[in-house]
């Protein structure tokens, strides 16, 4: 069945390959290479065939199939039989040659057909080949073409026909008149000539060893003339190169007396193409082959040529390479090997002509003479051995060229040298020097190129050099000699510090190699060689840079590498110790980066490392020396001020280890009289240098310093060592500042028990000596900036020295006052609006150590201290963004310091006081509208709450007092615009709720796990998404109010609606979440308070027109009602007449849930109905009839009837209170018609209408009649009000005349619209014909006697209850009741419904995976039948066109899962089929069918047969995605599952499919079809 089977599908595919769209056609030939993986004997027969038998196909399509042949062979050569391989190669053959035109691809792929078969058949494909290359008859192209290419792919098979092939394709050379056969000609020519020296090269594995060079020399010999005296003379470029190709590889094989004899002509026929072509590369290649071929051969004509061919081979090298262009750098690789046979063959002519081009100053020339001299230094060694004294002399001026380009040049040829002994010679260091030079160069320089000149695209300079030191340093063991010591020279020249780490490097690595050989001896033997640094300057250099680590690439580990293996050099006790200490200190590197180091902490552990290795040495004679060398050494890192300060502090830690005091106090002295007072990092080094030296020597320290305090240094007339003479005030002031510094610094420093007893009698009174002078007696202090911050920053360091002393509680700071004053007369100088130096934040650091000192500050100076420091730095305008940088660092340091500063102050009052206090300071920053400020104001909240709950010490149980006001200050905060303010304000909460709960004697480490909510929230606030912001702030009201007391509810509650009118609208909309959640959670213990919150809300309402806080307001009442609804009525009641819009609103409010809102109308009908409509009284003494005047509590509450009724969610309510609200209403309208208004709101009514922002009238029956309309509209009966509204009945229910009327209208109305309605409405009328108001009975009969005109009564059985009613009313004392009796007495009328229509596809699906969800027990199995069913529909209906029916699809799929009983399928279906998720269609089947083949392969038939049913879909995406189903299922199924499936009938369904107007379709059928081979 494999054979038939395979072809058929074959046949299938072959038939379709003409289909017009391209990706059906790329996926049909990858099906039948599929075939081919599987059957490819089959596979190529059926190809074989179907050409053979369509001879009229296009050649395009033929083309696609000697594609997919050629693939097919290749990829398996080794299984094909002869038969088959034969009809291959005759239908190739065939292809080829069919047409004498040329058809590039159609007759390439044939030939390349013929090539793949070729790797094995050899002889059969060159007995085909033969037969169409016959002597006399000019071949088509392509066969000379397989030949050639038949000679590259098998070498051995081919090269023995070769000469039967030459001899007949030579006399067909001068038949070829066209320049493109002339071209296969060339082509040819070359393969063979190359494919024959690759047989020479390996006759040791070849067939024939027995074939030799001069085999072919004839041939080859009678095609050259051909080529070179005819075809290179051709104007056609292409064949030109083509010659000059062939040309390189036949001259290998030339007679060598005919190449001798042809070299004078070859040569300059050959440079002469340079001229003719741009692209040169195959020009050099071929000559470097026929030069190689002349020396092979001991050509004597080839130094005729020197000349010529040095000058073309040399400006072919001067031609600039793009990195981007790998033809120019192929050229050049291939003119250097020109170079290199010609070095072996005339070293002497080639340097002569090399050399002097070095001394030409052109780039290109120089760049160039240097690539060939490394070139030839590298692969001419022997021949260049003699001349390595001229080639070094040979350099001087290339070494003084600044060029990047020549330099980088240089730096390879001089790495060429050292591997090959030239830097051993005399000169030999010069090249050295150089390197290290480039190793200096700063990493930059790279970028620094000058105008016009390009640089280097690869590595720059200095990295070449870098590298080319190190290698040279470790791979080339004769240089050891030449590099140790020499290289120890270029260690502390300033101008060599950009090579530190490479020169560290190689040093290292050469001292471990020297103490390998000799263990014991010194590394460095000085021997009258000046030129060596000292041990003390080496170790001084090598600390001094190591301060900056990162630095020149990682000077800092390469240098203290260096220092631990020079320890012996050092000093001889350092060995051990240096060992384990260095090793830390490179360990600590290692774990940072320059971004990650701290520099104080690296400065520190150096000099730890430099205090301890001092100890270890003890002599003070080497101390001594080695200080010496440091302070000769200063003046070196002028350029570097970081690294000159880290000096200072070495000299300091030094002179401190050193016991003599003379050379102390001498050195000292050198360092006041040399200091650059100018350079701020030098002045702050000189007094750490004297600061440390203090720690030892404090009493010398503190005289040296005195006796210069006491000079004449301060007259710009006289300096003590003349150096400050015509000296301006400002270099004078940097001197007293930097004197002010050392005193600050060496307080910082020295022993604190010291320091105490000196602090105010020497330090601080020298300090303010220094600070200020005078002038005619009088102290005069300066304004300079730079002073003022000296002193301040000393100042901060005395009193932080006495602070950390263990005496500091016991000393009394009789100057604490004044200081502090001055502190603050330093801050409030400063300006507002700027931070440009640190002089706020010394003063503050200050002030904060002096608080802490006796005597303690009256209370209005620590007020007035936390005012003038927060004005000082909150409303500083933060920088730009983007423009952090020096600046932003400042101001967070400054903040700090405001921090520690309030913290300290706090400390002396920790009572809820005492925070409150700083909270009020706080308050008008945190409300601030500038955002950058309430930032501020909560970090600093949040900062003083963490500390003041740190540090709280409850003795009694006490209660916090102003929890709530502090917490209705923070909590709308939790909204702000600024994500980090709403952060910090969280954290205040958290604080706050923390200290209420240490206040109620839990203590500090309680956790408390309602409170611990509050953290995960404050990471999700920093979204700025305002629903996500809000729901953050409802949880934390919730928290709040599970935590709060009772007493302090409030207290928060008002403080909160005062943030109702923050500017800030998120924190005012933050208020009324929190407001709300509040009233929601703790409502309940409110009740007394109702009143006053109302009142709050009233008039928050009056003082904002915000929609958001109407909306806050409207749903606080609504909480407040479900929780006290009789309270908020009454108070709501209460609210003066006419109500207001804001009033108006809140009784809207009351309608937002059914429950309530029909609660609240109860109320409001009961307070309507159960107080007097009106009073009567007597307008006017003689007046005929008393006026009706209305009573305000029914009045109110018909106004708030209506009011409620108008909001829309109020519906259910009403109508389920439809019948009272109606007949209560009615009955209201009925007691007021023709009654007034009260005096007072009779005068207010006038205004208003007066007004042009007139509102709602607050006549008592307009009222009713308005409240009436709005129960029948929201009651459902709008027809109602329309035909009362078209009958002109509203108008008449308003008048005395036409009230009866307008009732009878709507009795008509209700009948003939409300049917249903009537029962209820008529029980609720008839209570009223026993009213006490005759109006009232009056309305009651009118209407009920309406209804008896209506058919309505009869139908819903109420005719017998209304007669009896109205008979009983015959008797009313009232004559209208009487007469209304009759009328309906003598009545007597009738009413309609409705239809729908439902769903479609996206249902039944959906209700099927609802199903699915739903199944458990024993119908798991019955269904698991049907979702099996229903699987294949559901997964091609994933490709539905319809979202809907797609998207239920994905669910009832995801549904079905579990049933499956197949963990890894459901994986699939949850992890591809999420809703919201895009789906790769592909993936996801491949994934499904893998497991469902894997675990289900017995349903490889069922789902099959059920996918087959869709391949006839309407929908094309779903038709395409049937086949592919079925493709993926063979994928993954076993061959022997077969049997399950009908493949003619799938097989014709394909085939058919194959045909399909969607293209997408077509080429899922050619995919599928390629995978069907498996059950072949």
């Amino acid at each position: 069945m494999s054979e038939p089977y395979v072809k058929k599908l074959s046949t299938i595919l072959l038939d379709s390959v003409t289909d017009k769209d391209p990706l059906v056609q790329e996926q049909v030939c990858s099906a039948l290479c599929a075939l081919g993986e599987s059957q490819p004997e089959e596979t190529l027969s059926a190809c074989e065939e179907h050409l053979r038998q369509h001879e009229k196909l296009a050649h395009p399509y033929r083309t696609m199939v000697l594609r997919a042949m050629e693939t097919i062979v290749s990829n398996h050569i080794s299984e094909l039989g002869k038969d088959v391989t034969r009809a291959i190669i005759l239908l190739a053959s065939s292809e080829m040659t069919k047409v004498k035109d040329l058809v590039s691809d159609w007759q390439q792929a044939a030939s390349s057909v013929l090539v793949a078969v070729g790797k094995r058949f050899v002889g059969m494909v060159m007995e085909e080949m033969l037969g169409k290359f016959q002597p006399g008859v000019l071949p088509h192209c392509f066969v000379v073409q397989t030949l050639a290419n038949l000679s590259v792919f098998n070498v051995f098979g081919m090269v023995p026909f070769l000469t039967s092939v030459l001899s007949t394709m030579l006399p067909m050379l001068g038949m070829a008149k066209h320049d493109s056969m002339r071209v296969v000609f060339c082509c040819a020519l070359q393969r063979f000539s190359e494919s024959t020296l690759e047989y020479l090269a390996n006759l040791d594995q070849a067939p024939d060893p027995t074939v030799r060079k001069d085999t072919f020399a004839s041939d080859i010999s009678s095609a050259y003339d051909t080529l070179f005296h005819h075809w290179l003379q051709s104007r056609e470029a292409k064949l030109r190169l083509a010659v000059v190709e062939a040309l390189g590889p036949m001259s290998h094989l030339l007679p060598s007396e005919k190449l001798e004899e042809q070299l004078p002509k070859l040569l300059p026929g050959v440079l002469a193409l340079y001229k003719k072509h741009a692209e040169t590369s195959h020009v050099s290649k071929s000559l470097g082959q026929i030069l190689e071929a002349a020396v092979s051969v001991g050509s004597r004509t080839l130094e005729v040529q020197l000349d010529s061919l040095l000058a073309a081979l040399h400006a072919q090298i001067c031609v600039p390479v793009e990195t981007s262009s790998p033809l120019v750098t192929s050229n050049q690789k291939e003119v250097l090997r020109c170079f290199t046979v010609l070095a072996c063959c005339s070293p002497e002519r080639l340097l002569a002509f090399l050399l002097p081009k070095l001394d030409t100053s052109n780039e290109r020339t120089r760049v160039g003479t240097l690539q060939v001299l490394r070139h030839i230094i590298n692969s001419a060694a022997a021949q260049m051995e003699a001349k390595k004294p001229f080639i070094l002399s040979s350099m001087r001026l290339p070494l003084l060229d600044p060029n990047s380009k020549v330099k980088r040049a240089v730096v390879q040829v001089i790495s060429a040298m050292a591997h090959h002994g030239y830097l051993e010679q005399p000169g030999g260091e010069a090249m050295l020097e150089y390197i290290v030079q480039q190793c200096a160069l700063p990493p930059e320089a790279q970028h620094q190129k000058p105008s016009g000149e390009e640089e280097p695209p690869a590595d720059s300079v200095r990295d070449i050099s870098v590298s080319t030191l190190y290698l040279v340093s470790t791979t080339v063991d004769r240089m050891s000699d030449v590099l140790w010591p020499h290289l120890l020279q270029f260690l502390t020249p300033v101008r060599f510090t950009g090579a530190l780490t490479p020169l560290c490097r190689s040093l290292v690595h050469l001292a471990q190699k020297r103490q390998e050989a000799a263990a014991e001896a010194p590394l460095i033997q000085y021997d009258g060689n000046v030129t060596l640094p000292s041990p003390y300057a080496i170790a001084t250099r090598l600390l001094t840079v190591s301060s900056s680590p990162y630095l020149g690439g990682g000077r800092g580990a390469a240098s203290l590498c260096l220092l631990n293996v020079l320890h012996r050099d050092i000093h001889p006790s350092l060995g051990q110790r240096w060992a384990t200490t260095i090793a830390l200190l490179l360990e600590h590197l290692e774990e940072h980066t320059a971004k990650t180091l701290s520099q104080k902490e690296w400065e520190e552990k150096l000099l730890v490392f430099l205090r301890d290795s001092l100890a270890v040495v003890s002599d003070n004679t080497w101390i001594c020396q080695l200080s010496l060398e440091m302070c000769k050494q200063l003046p070196c890192y002028n350029g570097t001020p970081q690294e000159k300060n880290f000096l200072y502090k070495c000299v300091g830690t030094t002179l401190g280890a050193a016991s003599s005091k003379d050379v102390v106090r001498k050195l000292l002295q050198e360092l006041l009289e040399t200091a650059r007072y100018q350079e701020e990092a030098e002045r702050e080094g000189l007094a750490c240098c004297f600061g440390i030296c203090a720690i030892s020597h404090l009493d010398d320290t503190l005289a040296q310093l005195e006796d210069f305090v006491r000079s004449d240094v301060f007259r710009k007339s006289i300096g003590i060592f003349n150096l400050f003479k015509d000296r301006s005030d400002n270099d004078v002031d940097r001197v007293k500042g930097t004197l002010i510094l050392c005193y600050g610094h060496v307080a910082a420093q020295a022993p604190r028990e010291l320091v105490l007893a000196r602090a105010e009698s020497d330090i601080l009174r020298n300090m303010f000596q220094c600070f200020s002078t005078k002038v005619l007696g009088i102290k005069v202090e300066t304004k300079d900036p730079g002073l003022q911050l000296c002193l301040v920053q000393s100042v901060c360091m005395v009193c932080q020295a006495i602070c950390s002393s263990a005496q500091a509680g016991s000393f009394h700071f009789t100057r604490k006052a004044e200081l502090v004053a001055q502190m603050m007369d330093f801050i409030k100088a400063e300006p507002p609006d700027s931070l440009r130096t640190p002089i706020r934040k010394k003063a503050m650091l200050a002030c904060t150590h002096l608080v802490s000192l006796e005597p303690e500050l009256e209370e209005q100076v620590q007020s007035d201290i936390i005012h003038s420091c927060l004005h000082s730095i909150m409303a500083v305008p933060p920088e730009p963004e983007g423009e952090g940088g020096p600046q932003e660092f400042l101001y967070l340091d400054t903040m700090h310091a405001l921090e520690d500063l309030l913290r300290s102050i706090l400390r002396r009052n920790m009572t809820p006081q005492g925070l409150q206090l700083m909270v009020e300071h706080l308050s008008p920053w945190i409300k601030s509208p500038r955002g950058y400020e309430r930032v501020r104001a909560l970090g600093l909240s949040a900062c003083l709450l963490q500390f003041f709950l740190e540090h709280l010490h409850v003795s009694a149980l006490v209660p916090f007092h102003n929890l709530g006001l502090l917490v209705g200050l923070f909590s709308p905060r939790c909204a702000d615009l600024w994500p980090a303010t709403r952060q910090e304000a969280v954290s205040c909460v958290y604080s706050l709720l923390y200290l209420q709960l240490g206040y109620e004697g839990f203590s500090r480490d309680y956790r408390d796990d309602v409170a611990e909510r509050l953290l995960p929230l404050k990471d999700g606030l920093v979204h700025p998404d305002p629903a996500i912001l809000f729901h953050a702030c409802h949880s934390i009201a919730q928290i709040i109010a599970k935590r709060l007391p009772p007493d302090q509810l409030i207290n928060l509650l008002l403080t909160l609606f005062e943030s109702l009118g923050d500017p800030d609208k998120n924190c005012s909309r933050a208020a009324t979440v929190m407001i709300n959640c509040l009233l929601k959670e703790r409502g309940s213990m409110l009740l007394e308070k109702v009143p006053e919150i109302m009142s709050v809300l009233r008039s928050r309402l009056q003082e904002t027109r915000e929609e958001h806080v109407l909306q806050s307001a409207q749903h606080s009442v609504y909480v407040l009602a479900s929780q006290h609804c009789v309270a908020v009525v009454t108070s709501l009641l209460g609210s003066p007449l006419p109500f207001d819009s804001h009033t108006c609103s809140l009784w809207r409010a009351l309608a937002v849930e059914p429950g309530l809102s029909a609660q609240v109308l109860g109320l409001l009908l009961e307070k309507m109905s159960r107080d007097v409509p009106f009073k009567e009284s007597r307008a006017f003494l003689l007046s005929s009839a008393p006026d009706r005047v209305a009573t305000l509590l029914p009045l109110a509450a018909t106004c708030a009837l209506h009011e409620v009724m108008s909001a829309p969610a109020s519906g259910p309510a009403v109508t389920e209170l439809y019948p009272q609200l109606f007949a209560g209403l009615l009955l209201r309208v009925s007691c007021t018609v023709g009654v007034q208004l009260p005096r007072n709101l009779q005068a207010k009514e006038r205004r208003a209408s007066s007004s042009a922002l007139a509102s709602r009238t607050l006549d008592p029956c307009s009222t009713a009649v308005d409240a009436l309309r709005a129960v029948l509209l929201r009651g459902g009966s709008e027809d109602v009000v329309q035909r009362v509204e078209l009958e002109g009945g509203w108008e008449l229910l308003s008048t005395s005349a036409g009230h009866e009327d307008g009732v009878a209208r709507l009795a008509s109305a209700m009948a003939k619209f409300a049917g249903p309605r009537l029962p209820l409405v008529m029980k609720a009328l008839l209570g009223a014909q026993s009213s006490v108001y005759e109006a009232q009975r009056v309305t009651s009969t009118a209407f009920l006697a309406e209804l008896l005109t209506s058919n309505v009564v009869n139908d819903l059985m109420l005719l017998e209850s209304l007669l009896d009613n109205l008979a009983a009313r015959q008797k009313d004392p009232c004559a209208s009741v009487r007469r209304l009796v009759l009328r309906g007495l003598a009545n007597l009328a009738s009413g309609s419904p409705d239809k729908e229509k439902m769903e479609f596809r996206s249902v039944s699906i959906r209700l099927f995976g609802h199903l699915n969800k739903a199944c458990h027990g024993a119908c798991e199995d019955v269904f698991l039948e049907q979702v099996v069913g229903g699987l294949v529909p559901l997964l091609l209906h994933l490709r539905d066109p319809q979202a809907s029916v797609a998207a239920a699809c994905r669910f009832a799929l995801r549904m079905c899962g579990p049933n499956l009983e197949c963990e890894e399928l459901a994986d699939v279906f949850q992890k591809h089929l999420q809703d919201g998720r895009g789906l790769h269609f592909g993936e996801f089947l491949n994934a499904a069918c893998k497991h469902l083949m894997c675990y289900f392969p017995d349903l490889l038939g069922r789902l099959v047969s059920t996918s087959l049913f869709y391949f006839k879909s309407s929908w094309e995406d779903v038709r395409a995605a049937a086949p592919m189903l079925t493709g993926f299922l063979v994928l993954h199924v076993e061959p022997q599952q077969q049997s399950q499936v009908d493949l003619e009938q799938l097989t014709a369904a394909l085939q058919l499919l194959l045909k399909d107007p969607a293209p997408k379709v077509r080429v899922k059928a050619a995919e599928t079809l390629g995978r069907l081979v498996k059950f072949a």
